[in-house]
């Protein structure tokens, strides 16, 4: 089967099938991120990342709605301060609205806040990124507040998508990513609740049926 393009729209995506001329709806869970070639603000300079950029090592998505606001800078400060230690487990985080490469670089340059973060900063300035993971508000054109945990392979694990006014926390991003990584290794055990690197996980077998 040949898979030629996907198309975001809530958390889902549309797959088109040229050889089969058919078109179908799967979660974005599970799935490869797409294809995305964009510019991007990272150390000082501008770059073009691209989605084969991203592949193998973990990756996070980080979208948000616009530079130079009020929530944004302190979930961006939050991943920032969280950025060391995800780099030291085989995490990059790319932060990415739809705002271009020269905003995030005026931001970076005047916000004393925006001055720690260290990752980059990816310019989705036609919203062709935000709407292929399905978070593009289109009626103002900024993207909702969704986050995106991809394997090595780019393969979508973790998302969360919050509205415009809320704001998420970086340390249980960090226990997902983690919970994440973990399976990914061990593939006979599951992370339960509130699970902590560390702690006890569970081997589901016919034994353990009923026993929770």
């Amino acid at each position: 089967m040949c898979d030629n393009f996907i198309i975001g729209k809530n958390y889902y995506i549309f797959v088109v099938n040229k050889d089969k001329n058919t078109v179908y709806m799967k979660p974005i869970i599970n799935s490869r991120i797409p294809e995305f070639s964009v510019q991007a603000y990272h150390n000082g300079e501008f770059k073009t990342v691209t989605d084969n950029d991203v592949l193998g090592k973990w990756s996070v998505f980080f979208f948000y709605p616009a530079d130079f606001t009020f929530v944004c800078p302190t979930e961006l400060v939050d991943m920032a301060e969280k950025y060391d230690y995800l780099q030291s487990i085989g995490v990059e985080v790319y932060s990415v609205s739809t705002d271009s490469h020269f905003t995030h670089k005026a931001w970076h340059d005047t916000s004393e806040s925006i001055k720690k973060v260290q990752y980059p900063m990816l310019a989705d300035h036609t919203g062709a990124l935000s709407r292929a993971f399905g978070v593009l508000n289109e009626d103002d054109y900024t993207a909702y507040r969704g986050t995106f945990v991809a394997n090595p392979e780019g393969v979508v694990k973790v998302l969360e998508v919050t509205d415009g006014p809320i704001g998420r926390n970086a340390t249980e991003l960090v226990r997902k990513i983690e919970a994440a990584q973990f399976v990914a290794e061990n593939d006979d055990e599951v992370c339960p609740a509130n699970w902590e690197k560390g702690k006890e996980t569970l081997k589901p077998s016919v034994d353990l049926v009923g026993l929770i």
